[in-house]
């Protein structure tokens, strides 16, 4: 068959650029041939392991769903709002820089930084809110995105089979965490996908524990994750008049800018200058590498989330739908999970869950673990249109 055969010449430059990596990179970044998966592949092909997991994250079906899912503003009649497929070509494209210029490994980075939200609910954190609601209420862990992505990608894309992603992407995902401050990131060793199953289930029980990354690839996506944010959410918020530029507090304007352009180059800048990443070439010293802000860099970026929480996320006109949103994900849930349990194969909203249970879980799980799977599955407007269809009174855009 095309593109089965082996092509040694393609396979001699893979080994090559293997090989560069130990060479280019720092000692303390991930290589290609460290990558694990959890089942061993039958064929091989010559693209490098990280790059590989990025391509399989791109051609994911939850990725395709990213275009139309909410960043920070949902049900705004506007196309240069952030959405949140914008939101992770940003942290790839942040995380990448920073990782070019302390010697990482940035197709690990990429494939992090793209998987990153892809267990993102609809309505962003609003309805990652409601939805965990119900998850607790109906007998299951508390959801949380981060888990949720791990989900979608090692166990439920592919008809259940998933991708077969390596442990440091998943790890990655798992622990990108960027609502949390942090001045400085290092890895936490994780060395088999019984570590990476024990970190989800510490999760789940508690979800306020910190998971730190395995890998600096992992640190700087986490930090990144902040970094392309946190301006931006601005710039939106002003374009939509919820705050004029010179609501920013004064000493953060001093120290970071004014401006998402000013702000992103700052913290890129001062995340390169002052992260411990052992220089490529150079002996591994059995120091702790770690990615890291200065003090007043660190200051001024703790009090700017301050300030965009109090002042953005929690504004009144960022929050007038959610009232709307939050009896939708209680319908929904509920009717859902009621056709779950009469076992009707096509749902009152027209979906077919019953053959839909059937490819994709290939072990036992409750009705209520489906209803939350499928939910945080759904874009915006397929969850408007299966709400209105059970007789919701839904939002609009505006």
């Amino acid at each position: 068959m095309p593109g089965h055969h082996k092509h040694t010449p393609l396979f001699d430059l893979l080994n090559t650029l293997n090989g560069d990596e130990a060479k280019r990179l720092s000692p303390a970044a991930t290589t290609s041939s460290q990558a694990l998966r959890r089942k061993e592949e039958e064929r091989r092909g010559y693209r490098q392991n990280f790059a590989l997991d990025a391509d399989r994250i791109l051609h994911s079906r939850a990725y395709t769903r990213y275009i139309d899912k909410t960043q920070v503003f949902c049900l705004v009649a506007n196309d240069h709002i952030t959405h949140r497929g914008l939101h992770v070509q940003l942290v790839s494209r942040i995380a990448r820089t920073i990782g070019r210029f302390l010697g990482l490994n940035e197709d690990l980075i990429e494939a992090i930084a793209l998987g990153h939200d892809i267990g993102h609910p609809p309505f962003g954190h609003d309805g990652e809110a409601f939805l965990s609601d119900l998850c607790v209420r109906h007998g299951l862990p508390p959801f949380q995105h981060n888990i949720q992505s791990v989900r979608f990608l090692d166990c439920l894309e592919r008809k259940g089979r998933g991708w077969n992603l390596s442990l440091q992407t998943l790890d990655g995902i798992l622990c990108h965490d960027g609502e949390s401050h942090s001045r400085f990131l290092a890895p936490q060793p994780g060395r088999t996908f019984d570590d990476l199953d024990l970190k989800i289930a510490a999760k789940e029980k508690d979800p306020s524990v910190d998971l730190r990354p395995m890998t600096l690839e992992g640190c700087v996506v986490r930090l990144a994750d902040t970094v392309a944010y946190i301006g931006r959410d601005i710039e939106d918020a002003i374009i939509l008049n919820l705050i004029q530029r010179s609501d920013i507090p004064k000493d953060c304007q001093s120290v970071l800018g004014d401006t998402n352009g000013s702000i992103v180059y700052s913290l890129v800048t001062d995340l390169i200058m002052n992260s411990k990443v052992t220089p490529p070439g150079s002996p591994v010293s059995g120091r702790e590498d770690f990615i890291g802000f200065s003090e007043d860099v660190s200051t001024a970026l703790e009090k700017l989330k301050k300030f965009n929480y109090q002042s953005i996320y929690l504004n009144p006109l960022t929050k007038k739908s959610a009232p709307l949103i939050r009896d939708c994900y209680e319908s929904l849930f509920v009717s859902l999970l009621r056709h779950q349990h009469e076992n009707t194969r096509i749902s009152p909203s027209g979906i077919d869950m019953i053959n839909a249970r059937e490819e994709m879980y290939p072990d036992v799980q409750p009705p209520e673990a489906m209803v939350r799977d499928f939910i945080a599955g759904m874009t915006d407007d397929f969850f408007l249109n299966q709400a209105a269809a059970i007789g919701c009174t839904i939002p609009v855009k505006q």
